[in-house]
């Protein structure tokens, strides 16, 4: 898999952004397929840090209805949380 289709976004909420300020920890939405290795590869190769940790979850996508309408999903999702090395940051901005 290409490191570009790996990481589909930057997760930047309110405890995303705490994460990344304490714990030296950044959140990121992936690719569903991605393992654990080809997000290390990817986030080292996009960003040139280095990769301590990583911590995987899946989600499923909320239900949604609107009126009457039949019931509706919003799309399944995995988000990666992962550790720099001491010193290594992000700047999103």
């Amino acid at each position: 898999m290409n490191v570009h289709d790996v990481i589909k976004t930057v997760r930047l909420s309110e405890k995303a952004t705490l994460l990344g300020e304490k714990n030296n920890q950044y959140v990121f939405i992936v690719n569903s397929k991605a393992e654990k290795p080809e997000i290390r590869r990817a986030v080292e190769v996009m960003f040139g840090k280095k990769v301590v940790g990583i911590s995987t979850m899946n989600y499923d996508g909320k239900k949604r209805r609107r009126g009457a309408a039949p019931a509706g999903r919003n799309a399944n999702f995995k988000k990666a949380i992962v550790r720099l090395k001491e010193g290594d940051k992000i700047d999103f901005a």
